[in-house]
């Protein structure tokens, strides 16, 4: 069953604007189809169906068409219409289903005291049909029609009470679930602060033991060479032992699910002719050039420098189009390191605004971390070119 409420309820299938719109006005009109066909059966002592009473009758089922938005003011004209109706003496066989649904939908919608003034009028005019009735009905008929009136009210207060405890418990719930994820992010937090404290301690304590032994080596080193080889040894085991701790912590940020290929070394310059062979499988030819001494580049900016080109290179694969060639310059110098990578086919540029794509945001932030320049765009006669400089080692 619970499934069946789920189903229902989901967003999917919930009644359409226009649906939930129409349902009010052909509800009135069915009730006004189903009291114009008692009137018309009526063979009592009333007064006959004549186009008066049935025309009264269309104009007493018009307010359920807005009882949705305005239950009590609905309710409260079509009581207006009930007395000249009944005044005019018709059957009142034709007034129960229409009094029936307001007195059911202002009990959906509001509590006892909202709903008191406009069921003493309901009271009051069914006090005054029985008063003109030609039939004489007796007491009992004003009270089963009294506690008829009463159910339709009391069953529309249970489904308002329903409604309300649904939507407390959805409430709760999405409470409940906001605490949920308020307490994981809190979580994750506290374990960052808590990773990101333990890191300083490591490469503090280590860095902070390695410079101290390395300054004392450089000093003995001439006079005391075994004091310096002492110092040497203390630096190696103090940095062994800081990778280890690194490693260590940064092993709680990997997923359980992560690559093994992920705990490989970083690449760098070196590994550029093993990029530009696959660039050639793929069907770019790439010509590589690299001067300086690239040995001399550190991790960092080796690393930066080789995902620059490759950047590059797979927006040449991808966008260059059949026939293109891309040419790929790199110079190392002992102040930094200059890219450039040019191709010779359409320029498409990545999506977006010239120099916004996800691609060329990884460059700049990349090059601005070293405190470089990035130039990229289409050049003249076609083809695409990218331009970095990565600094380091104070060089301008």
């Amino acid at each position: 069953m619970r499934r069946v409420r789920g189903w229902w309820r989901q967003p999917g299938w919930a009644w359409p604007a226009r649906v939930r719109g129409a349902a009010d006005p052909l509800l009135a009109l069915a009730v006004a189809v189903l009291g114009l066909a008692q009137l018309a059966a009526d063979r009592g002592p009333s007064r006959p169906a004549d186009l008066l009473g049935a025309a009264l009758l269309v104009l007493l089922c018009a307010p359920l068409a807005v009882r949705g938005r305005h239950p009590r003011a609905a309710l409260t004209a079509l009581l207006a219409a009930v007395l000249p109706y009944v005044l005019l003496g018709y059957p009142q066989a034709p007034l129960g289903p229409p009094l029936v649904v307001g007195v059911y939908t202002v009990g959906t919608r509001h509590g006892p005291r909202a709903s008191a003034g406009v069921l003493a009028l309901v009271v009051a005019a069914l006090g005054v049909a029985f008063a003109v009735d030609p039939g004489r009905p007796g007491a009992v008929d004003l009270v089963v029609t009294l506690v008829s009136v009463a159910a339709a009210w009391g069953v529309g207060a249970g489904v308002r009470l329903r409604r309300t405890q649904l939507e407390l418990v959805e409430e709760r719930a999405a409470l409940r679930e906001q605490a949920r994820l308020d307490a994981a992010a809190r979580a994750v937090a506290q374990e960052r602060l808590r990773i990101a404290r333990e890191l300083h301690d490591v490469v503090a304590h280590s860095m902070s033991v390695v410079a101290v032994q390395s300054a004392m080596a450089s000093q003995v080193l001439a006079t005391r060479p075994r004091l310096a080889a002492d110092a040497l040894a203390a630096i190696s085991a103090t940095s062994r032992d800081a990778l280890g701790e690194l490693r260590r912590v940064l092993g709680v940020l990997r997923s359980p699910d992560d690559d093994p290929e992920g705990l490989a070394p970083v690449a760098g310059l070196a590994d550029l002719p093993a990029l530009a062979d696959r660039v050639r499988d793929a069907g770019v030819p790439v010509e590589l050039a690299v001067t300086g001494d690239a040995a001399g580049v550190p991790a960092g900016a080796g690393l930066s420098a080789y995902r620059i080109v490759q950047e590059a290179l797979t927006n040449a694969v991808r966008h260059a189009g059949p026939g293109a060639r891309a040419r790929v310059e790199v110079g190392c110098g002992p102040a930094g390191v200059d890219v450039l990578v040019t191709d010779d086919g359409g320029g498409v540029p990545l999506p977006g605004p010239a120099g916004s794509g996800r691609g060329l945001v990884g460059m700049r932030e990349r090059v601005d971390v070293f405190g470089g320049d990035l130039e990229a765009g289409p050049v003249d006669g076609g083809g695409w070119r990218v331009a970095a400089r990565l600094r380091f080692g104070g060089g301008p």
